[in-house]
């Protein structure tokens, strides 16, 4: 089975079930401060887990693409990626455990859709513990859909839990296919055998958690579903290896002829640089560029690792000559290009001259800070644990390059002592970044509204002092500030601020009602309706009109009225990149 079909056949069986389409959002979260990147399916839809209306359905499903950072350092196996697609399917409110569990059995049991070997599947449910029972309703329906109870694993919350310190939560199943061969399949289900591959999560969101950590029945009960697309494209085509799948071999035949070298022979290397570029490729395609801030740093940290394995692998000596490559020695752009042509037609958005010139300007910039490098290494005559620390921080030397430049001179280098810094170092970015890596829901509260509010207002505004050229380029709303980017080519100047904060307060004062409506994406067309992405919209969408002075697709929460909002004040104007500029807000 291919790609398209899996991803074809996924939204086919739950469009089957009453479920709506919807497309994949963006890799880089509008209006969710507490994550860097959209990690699962459920981000774009919060305020609709939380009890909003969707103007698609009560139930919905999607392929979402998705960045995991936490565990990068597991890359490198078979199984793990920076970057994946997310199958997923959603109940707001409507069907529950019995469903759900039902669904995904006939989903990747049946013949008609994936026609997975029965015996080849396990599940977990939640065992339970003082906060929280045993769920024993999942349990109930996996055994009576046949599944052996040597199979059906009882886990605690570390395994079996979703949920944050405050907010929605509960249980969850996970279903985990036999990728070894098929006359070694364990009678029983043991999670700590690397060859049970989780595949598919149904999260069952019933309670609601306090902030002093009690447990209430929601009222609204949803269900929250991602299956690993690459997982499960694998186990189809009988690989115990996601990379041997069309959506990276070709990558890792890129490599081994840049390379000159066996992915069989080299294969974390491999895995490293096709999982690290896939995932740059995708990110710069959602507008983000290598810096050493937020997801800036993310996209500078895989690019850079990669052209460290690339190193390792002897990939630079070979490939000077290469006429793809822009910069001497590069290589980054050249698999940029092979990621772009397996995805192109699902992700259109990867057809962009830029993507490819930003890998090609981030790997010229850290070619010449390896070679400053070089000279600081060539100055030391012995290396303590302190010089092999400075080189990984200050010049992006791995530990395994300074050992082989080491051995080379014949010198030994102090790796306990590396080792013991490098933990530290990692502790402190860790303890730094925690709240935005660990995924979560938006902020929900009515500051939030207000300012989502006020940023419709401020559009508008912007369109009547500057001209129709500018358009939403992008947005981060937390509980203090408003952060907008857009595009205009010049530095507003301080008259124009002022109008535009004038606009926005005279609206305010207007006390005006903000009306929302659902029509379909044409309907808000012809209404003149402001879009950021029509790409990234449903059959059906939400319209919020304020008075004659805005109209914009969007998915909310916002105030009812204005005059809910205070004072509008813009506290910053600034050059976001080529062309945006960015602005931030309060409300006073």
């Amino acid at each position: 089975m291919t790609a398209k079909e899996l991803r074809q056949k996924f939204l086919d069986f739950f469009k089957s079930k009453g479920h709506a389409i919807i497309p994949s959002a963006s890799l880089v979260p509008e209006n969710d401060p507490s994550v860097l990147f959209t990690t699962a399916g459920m981000h774009p839809l919060v305020p609709y887990l939380m009890g909003e209306k969707h103007p698609g359905s009560r139930r919905l499903t999607d392929v979402q693409k998705c960045i995991r950072t936490g565990d990068i350092d597991e890359v490198g196996d078979a199984t793990h990626h920076t970057f994946f697609e997310m199958l997923g399917n959603w109940s707001l409110g409507d069907y529950f455990k019995k469903e759900a569990i039902k669904w995904s059995w006939e989903f990747l049991t049946s013949p008609e859709w994936l026609g997975l070997d029965k015996n080849r599947i396990a599940v977990s449910v939640f065992a339970g513990d003082e906060k929280a029972p045993f769920d024993e309703e999942a349990y109930e329906l996996w055994k009576n859909l046949g599944i052996p109870e040597k199979r059906i694993a009882k886990f605690p919350k570390k395994n079996n839990w979703w949920g944050m310190e405050k907010g929605p939560c509960g249980p969850d199943t996970e279903m985990f296919y036999w990728a070894g061969d098929a006359d070694k399949i364990p009678e029983s289900f043991n999670d700590d055998n690397d060859l049970w591959v989780e595949i598919w999560n149904d999260v069952f969101m019933q309670y609601y958690k306090s902030a002093e950590g009690k447990y209430s029945t929601m009222k609204q009960t949803n269900v929250d579903t991602g299956m690993g697309m690459e997982r499960v494209l694998s186990a189809l085509n009988g690989f115990d290896d996601n990379y041997k799948t069309e959506l990276f071999w070709p990558i890792i035949e890129k490599i081994q002829e840049i390379s000159d070298k066996k992915y069989e022979d080299n294969q974390k290397s491999f895995r490293i640089i096709a999982d690290h570029l896939k995932a740059a490729t995708f990110i710069i395609a959602d507008s983000v560029t290598p810096s050493n801030v937020k997801q800036g740093y993310v996209l500078r940290r895989l690019i850079r690792r990669a052209i460290r394995h690339g190193k390792i692998l002897g990939i630079p000596a070979r490939n000077a000559s290469h006429s793809d490559a822009g910069g001497e020695n590069n290589f980054c752009k050249i698999i940029g290009k092979v990621v772009a042509d397996i995805y192109k037609n699902t992700y259109p958005e990867l057809e962009n001259s830029k993507i490819f010139e930003e890998l090609e300007k981030e790997e010229d910039r850290f070619r010449k800070t390896l070679a400053g490098g070089l000279k600081e290494f060539e100055k030391l005559t012995a290396i303590t644990g302190k010089d092999a620390f400075n080189l990984y921080q200050t010049y992006g030397f791995p530990l395994e390059m300074t050992e082989e430049l080491a051995k080379e001179k014949g010198i030994e280098i102090n790796k306990i002592e590396f080792e013991e810094k490098f933990k530290k170092h990692q502790e402190l970015s860790r303890t730094a970044s925690a709240g935005q890596f660990k995924g979560g829901l938006a902020d929900t509260s009515d500051a939030t509204k207000k300012l989502h509010t006020a940023a419709h207002l401020m559009l508008a505004a912007l369109r009547k002092v500057l001209g129709d050229h500018v358009l939403q380029k992008g947005s981060n709303i937390t509980t203090e500030r408003l952060r907008f980017d857009f595009s205009h080519p010049q530095k507003m100047t301080p008259e124009e601020i002022k109008k535009v904060e004038d606009l926005v307060n005279e609206q305010i004062q207007k006390n005006i009602p903000v009306v929302c409506e659902e029509m379909t994406v044409d309907e808000a067309k012809k209404q003149n309706a402001m879009g950021v992405f029509e790409s990234k919209y449903g059959e059906k969408v939400k319209v919020y009109t304020i008075n004659d002075f805005s109209k914009e697709i969007c998915g909310g929460p916002h105030v009812d009225n204005t005059s809910e909002l205070g004072k509008f004040k813009i506290t910053k104007e600034e050059s976001s990149s080529a062309g945006v500029r960015r602005i931030k807000a309060i409300l006073e």
